[in-house]
């Protein structure tokens, strides 16, 4: 008997290779879910992730710049594409006042604050 009961202590300390490997796969699945929440908030991650407003002089530069690069410009192409794109975000500042205005004009005081706090959250590089 006592050897009986020696051999049942004996099995239970053994590894079910069933249940370490689960072990095991939870264990990487939750210490990457920790490095990638950590990465998340990190300012490395949203440095990664900024980039310049579309309608700011770095952001035009960028533009101009990967259009350039992709496209292979020549300097006469070059030249010509910056006047348009100098056209179209003059439209876009254009369209985007005139629409705030006549927006603004529908809407309570209340409302225009929200609204202008709103704006300011869309428009902001960090979102």
């Amino acid at each position: 008997m006592s050897t009986d009961l020696l051999e049942r202590a004996e099995a239970g300390r053994r590894w079910d290779p069933r249940v370490a490997g689960w072990s095991l796969l939870a264990l990487v699945f939750l210490c990457g879910l920790a490095v990638g929440a950590l990465a998340m908030n990190s300012s490395v991650h949203a440095k990664m992730h900024q980039q310049p407003a579309f309608d700011t002089p770095a952001g035009k530069a960028l533009t101009f710049d990967k259009l350039q690069r992709e496209l292979n410009l020549t300097p006469a192409q070059a030249e010509q594409i910056q006047s348009v794109l100098n056209d179209m975000w003059q439209y876009y500042r254009t369209v985007l006042s005139d629409s705030k205005s006549r927006v603004e004009q529908v809407l309570t005081e209340e409302q225009r604050v929200k609204f202008e706090r709103l704006l300011q959250q869309q428009l902001s590089p960090q979102h």
